[in-house]
């Protein structure tokens, strides 16, 4: 009997090239099937980065809280990418296979899930579904801290003067925007070279935000220019859904203290 060679074996690789199962005869759906699994593996990576760097953050550790976000971002980049590699898909060649995906989704992605709460975007009308579905790897991080709740906390212990409930807020509930915690980082950029440790981690954490964003642009681009105006298979307004969470920004106080800066 002959064993495969060891590369295929140690990462199982077989099997993943055994999970790809187009439904239609339409050259593009492979294409899709094999760049949607890319994208969820890709979900996980940068996850499990920000997870370390949330642990390095709970240690005050902020230089290894930082390799762990730029790490994060090399990844963000990559995800960036996988829609420019989609976006050679024409218009026709997605509308030919787009009737057998049925209801699925993007959306529905309990990997891209987690990664929004790991970032601290926990609406309370996705926390509520969350727990319905009951899904593990979802559940375990709403009962943490997402990595800006980690970042404040450690800012808190240096001695900057974040708002203690900030510090002790449930983990699932939603990061408000608050001029108190905006108040914290205007004065770190007021003085980079007085709280090096600190700027440098708030650059970082921004970078992840912009990735994240830069993301969610590209997608909104690439479903215009393969869908028009059509509504989305999970049931979503399609393209105008994607303008409206277009709008939103991780850590959303480095974002607003430079107007006062």
């Amino acid at each position: 009997m002959n064993r495969a060679p060891e590369y295929v074996s140690y990462a199982r690789m077989d099997e993943l090239h055994e999970l790809q199962h187009p439904r239609s005869e339409a050259r593009g759906e492979l294409n899709f099937i094999l760049l949607s699994h890319v994208k969820e593996l890709l979900f996980r990576a940068v996850t499990d980065d920000l997870d370390t760097a949330r642990h390095a953050l709970e240690d005050d550790d902020a230089a290894a809280a930082c390799l762990a976000l730029s790490r994060a971002v090399r990844t963000q980049r990559v995800l960036v990418a996988c829609w420019e590699s989609m976006n050679g898909m024409s218009a026709d060649e997605f509308a030919a296979f787009r009737h057998v995906l049925g209801d699925a989704s993007g959306v529905q992605s309990f990997a891209y899930r987690a990664l929004e709460f790991i970032m601290g975007n926990r609406p309370s009308g996705q926390v509520e579904e969350a727990f319905r579905q009951g899904h593990p790897t979802v559940l375990a991080e709403l009962a943490r801290p997402s990595v800006y709740d980690a970042a404040l906390r450690h800012l808190a212990r240096r001695g900057f003067e974040v708002p203690a409930d900030f510090v002790n807020r449930p983990p699932e509930e939603q990061h408000e925007e608050d001029p108190r915690v905006e108040d914290v980082w205007l004065e770190i950029y007021r003085h980079p070279d007085r709280y090096r440790d600190a700027h440098r981690l708030a650059e970082c954490l921004t970078e992840v935000a912009y990735q994240f964003s830069h993301w969610r642009a590209t997608h909104l681009l690439v479903v215009e220019r393969m869908l028009g105006g059509k509504s989305g298979t999970g049931g979503s307004d399609g393209a105008a859904w994607l303008r409206t969470i277009n709008e939103h920004r991780f850590f959303p106080e480095l974002w607003t203290f430079r107007t006062r800066l």
